[in-house]
């Protein structure tokens, strides 16, 4: 199960210190070897594989390469932030079609719905702006906040 298909008020999951220990072997470098891993959290190889692959299955953890978008060729990143009317879950749903859009998450306050983008220029921004997001039914404004400098991009924060 993706993050994008999860429940919205689902109970967490209860881990064993030995699934955490792994989540955060793979937050640490995600390219580490099973049996690695299995040395550092005492299992072996396979079972490790095992445990990982159910954490994946139960939809827990991704496993994917995070990549620097500016070495790709996407030097526009943006934050959306979106004031809707009606549904928000509507309007989630259409913006998360958007290839460009990245990340969408509803929220409370001045703004029902922030939206990550990511585009090669500020042209593409334009367009997305003016030509997808703004045409969403219930979309009643945007206000956009253009990345100058991504400072800080980790996702090793571990487990409680």
């Amino acid at each position: 199960m993706s993050p994008q298909s999860r429940p919205a008020a689902t109970k967490p999951i209860q881990l064993d210190d030995v699934s955490k220990a792994i989540i955060e072997q793979l937050q640490s470098d995600g390219r580490r070897s099973y049996a690695e891993i299995g040395k550092a959290v005492g299992l072996s190889e396979a079972a490790v594989r095992q445990r990982v692959q159910k954490l994946t299955d139960a939809g827990v953890m991704q496993v994917v390469a995070v990549t620097d978008p500016m070495q790709l060729g996407f030097y526009r990143q943006a934050m959306i932030g979106l004031r809707v009317t009606g549904d928000t879950t509507l309007v989630a749903d259409e913006l998360g079609r958007i290839p460009a859009v990245d990340y969408v998450v509803l929220t409370a306050g001045s703004f029902d719905i922030l939206a990550e983008i990511v585009c090669e220029n500020d042209e593409d921004l334009i367009e997305l702006l003016n030509k997808k997001i703004r045409q969403i039914p219930g979309v009643q404004s945007t206000e956009t906040f253009v990345y100058l400098k991504l400072q800080k991009q980790f996702y090793n924060w571990g487990t409680r």
